[in-house]
């Protein structure tokens, strides 16, 4: 092994302090000055806001106004933290003020999303109305309305015209939420299991139900020593962990979270999709052969056989909902199933229900999550291809790991249970027109209540959780019933659902045989009952688990800490 030196050593309290005060100063002056920066770039390309400008010079002024000030205003927030961190600790020391930041972040985070979609659709609006150009800030003040009218709104609005601009935005967007994500899955997947197993999960770091756990977490990462095997490849050991997170970032440019809330509304989204996530293979493959570790090696083939095999079950029924709604964009997919929980696909036929499950459990393959996680199997490769990885490339994997678990489930959502769709159909949500706050009112209660990225996010989290509780229900299964599972078992048996989801759409639709219309009919609305009760069922059993916790745990962990 390498050689591994520690970076710190133990420090008296007068050359602790000394840092502190050094790294006081050197954030709030490196942030005074980056904010300053920021000011002068905006009064240098104020000017051209009133000018008609078709160039990148749109695109340059927006990030040279906004990057330092972001920037400045996070390192003044940093050095303030370290002047207060005792204060803050003392205050989030209180369970219910974590429980008050926790939800209020969420709130933030939905409100502020929801603002930059508002926004852009402005700015389509009023580029609309100027001739479809690129139009000068006088313009965007004239054409907002009601107490956002002001000078600045139009500043910020302006740049916004630049199509890169809102590209920057969107892409931002989507590294933040699946980094968030990922983050808040690992601490959960912590939770999950600490309950299955009649303990408390993480618990010290953070007070409340150890929510710091995972920041905590990635700093030590960040900072531990990153290592290359002596007689690995250097280059491709590096090169790994970013095939197997880049392409997963990428599968989220063609995933819709709402009707409108998709970065490329593609045609091919689903084929798009499947490719970037199947492109994970290549990052695993590179390093378990880059480490030069006979476990590793191990490891990255069981992953490649692994994936090859169940890729196709996956596809093939991926292929069913495609042909019941005739179109491989998942927006237009997501729209078909808008008139209520019994337009779901999954409900439509017995082929698609079951298709449903193949899916899933293909998915769970593609993920290397139990019972196919044979790629790690700490009980037999020590770690499998992450076994000589640490530090941050480390956490790159895992990261590309979360993420690929939450677009499937995003998947499984969108082709089966509805999309961004409730259970309510969307014709009941209210269309309230005039005034501009009852608009937002209306806007409001359809995106919680009815269909929105809310919606969407809350049913990819149930398919999450799902994940997780089946890895720590299920043992791991060994390699060659992985593969007698998926050639055997699941190929034929996708096969079949195909071969009967076509026949039973010709006799239905194209023919309309009588017989079979009825047994339509009838199977679709068995199949919503069965969906109801179990439902109810999964309902009933998490609020029995609820009320009586204290007596199924029995004489194990229940109790959480003092102060927790």
């Amino acid at each position: 092994m390498s050689q591994i030196t520690i970076p710190w050593t133990p420090r008296t309290p007068e050359v602790l302090d000394a840092y502190r005060t050094r790294a006081i100063r050197g954030l709030f002056g490196l942030g005074v000055v980056l904010v300053l920066v920021g000011i002068v770039v905006f009064s240098a390309f104020g000017i051209h806001a009133q000018e008609q400008i078709q160039d990148w010079r749109i695109a340059v002024a927006w990030l040279g106004v906004l990057g330092p000030l972001g920037a400045g205003g996070a390192l003044i927030a940093g050095a303030i933290g370290i002047i207060f961190w005792r204060q803050i600790g003392a205050i989030l020391a209180f369970s219910y003020v974590a429980v008050v930041v926790f939800c209020g972040a969420i709130v933030v985070v939905g409100l502020g999303a929801w603002a930059v979609s508002w926004l852009f659709g402005v700015v389509e609006r009023i580029i609309a109305s100027g001739g479809g150009g690129y139009v000068t800030a006088q313009a965007f003040y004239d054409g907002i309305d009601g107490p956002c009218q002001m000078p600045i709104t139009a500043y910020v609005l302006w740049p916004l015209q630049c199509e890169i601009v809102r590209d920057l935005i969107a892409v931002a967007g989507i590294v933040g939420f699946v980094c968030t994500f990922a983050a808040f899955g690992i601490w959960w997947e912590r939770k999950v299991a600490g309950r299955i197993q009649s303990r408390l999960g993480p618990m010290r770091v953070g007070l409340w139900h150890g929510w710091a756990q995972s920041p905590a977490d990635g700093i030590k990462l960040v900072l531990k020593e990153d290592t290359v095997p002596p007689g690995g490849d250097g280059f491709l050991f590096r090169l790994a962990p970013y095939l197997a997170f880049i392409p997963v970032i990428c599968a989220f440019v063609a995933l819709p979270f709402a009707a409108t809330w998709v970065f490329r509304d593609l045609d091919v989204a689903l084929i798009f999709i499947l490719a970037m996530i199947g492109l994970d293979v290549i990052g695993t493959i590179i390093a378990g052969w880059a480490s030069n570790n006979k476990w590793s090696v191990y490891g990255a083939m069981r992953e490649a056989c692994q994936m090859v095999s169940y890729e196709i079950p996956m596809g093939m029924s991926l292929l069913i909902p495609v042909m019941l709604v005739g179109s491989m964009n998942l927006t237009t997919i997501a729209g078909a199933q808008s008139g209520g929980f019994w337009t779901w696909l999954i409900f439509s036929n017995p082929w698609c229900f079951v298709a449903f499950f193949t899916y899933y459990i293909a998915a769970l393959a593609s993920c290397k999550r139990a019972p196919f996680d044979l790629p790690e199997a700490e009980s037999e490769l020590v770690a499998g291809f992450l076994t000589e990885y640490s530090g941050f490339r480390w956490a790159l994997f895992f990261f590309g790991e979360y993420a690929a678990m939450f677009g499937i489930s995003g998947l499984v959502v969108i082709l089966f249970l509805g999309g961004w769709h409730s259970p309510l159909p969307a014709s009941w949500a209210p269309e309230w027109a005039g005034a501009w706050y009852t608009q937002i009112a209306s806007g409001l209660i359809r995106g919680v209540m009815f269909d929105g990225p809310v919606i969407f996010i809350l049913k990819a989290a149930a398919m999450f959780y799902t994940q997780l509780w089946i890895r720590w229900t299920l043992p791991r299964i060994r390699i060659d019933q992985v593969l007698y599972a998926c050639i055997q078992v699941m190929l034929p048996l996708v096969m079949v659902l195909l071969l009967g989801n076509t026949l039973w759409m010709l006799l239905v639709e194209h023919y309309e045989i009588g017989f079979f219309v009825v047994l339509d009919g009838l199977a679709h609305w068995v199949l919503v009952a069965i969906g109801v009760l179990v439902a109810a069922f999964v309902l009933g059993l998490a609020a029995y688990g609820f009320i009586n916790k204290r007596r199924m745990v029995g004489y194990l962990a229940i109790d959480h800490l003092p102060g927790a």
